[in-house]
């Protein structure tokens, strides 16, 4: 596997149709690049020539860090590949008062057994408040 920090040779049609079938689904090309050119650290795992996990943190270097967009292609999940990303954008991400992770609900053991515990004080607007609702990513009002 190849794992690369840097976006100048990333195929964002083909990110995008990594996102398409893995969580956390529908995303253009067009805001793939630029969602990763604002993030401070990112990357891209290939195998053979081709991406099969990404991820990126947004962070502002001293107070926050936030993980996101990590997505593994469904015939390489379960092998340690999430873990990984992971625990490289944490690693990236040290020194920061807080790293944060947004992730698919369902997936909170997993991401405890990474270190991370759930939040009581975190909430969201979503710009689709109803699909939220209906994804289970926030609670009734």
């Amino acid at each position: 596997m190849q794992w690369i920090f840097e976006q100048e040779s990333v195929d964002w049609d083909e990110l995008s149709e990594l996102y398409r079938m893995a969580p956390p689904g529908d995303k253009r090309p067009q805001d793939l690049k630029i969602v990763f050119s604002n993030s401070r650290y990112k990357c891209f795992v290939y195998d053979d020539g081709h991406l099969i996990g990404a991820g990126r943190a947004l962070a502002d270097g001293i107070d926050c860090a936030y993980l996101c967009d990590i997505a593994i292609h469904p015939d390489h999940q379960g092998v340690g590949l999430g873990k990984a990303i992971i625990t490289t954008l944490k690693q990236l991400s040290a020194g920061h008062r807080k790293i944060i992770l947004y992730a698919n609900p369902g997936k909170e053991g997993f991401h405890r057994k990474l270190g991370f515990l759930r939040m009581r004080t975190a909430m969201a607007i979503f710009s689709d408040q109803d699909r939220a609702l209906r994804a289970g990513l926030v609670e009734e009002p």
